[in-house]
């Protein structure tokens, strides 16, 4: 019973990170643009680098 008192609070703390961390990463503009890089990898790019 008494490991619950330091377990409710850091479970709550952790999820407050969790989100906090989404809150950031939405508001940063991580999730903009979810194809692009799919597709960029599909196209096909055969100058060298440098030239």
């Amino acid at each position: 019973m008494e490991s619950l008192y330091l377990l409710i609070p850091l479970s709550v703390l952790i999820a407050f990170a969790g989100g906090a961390l989404f809150w950031w990463s939405t508001r940063s503009g991580q999730f903009d643009d979810l194809e692009g890089p799919a597709h960029r990898i599909l196209q096909d790019d055969d100058s060298v680098a440098g030239e």
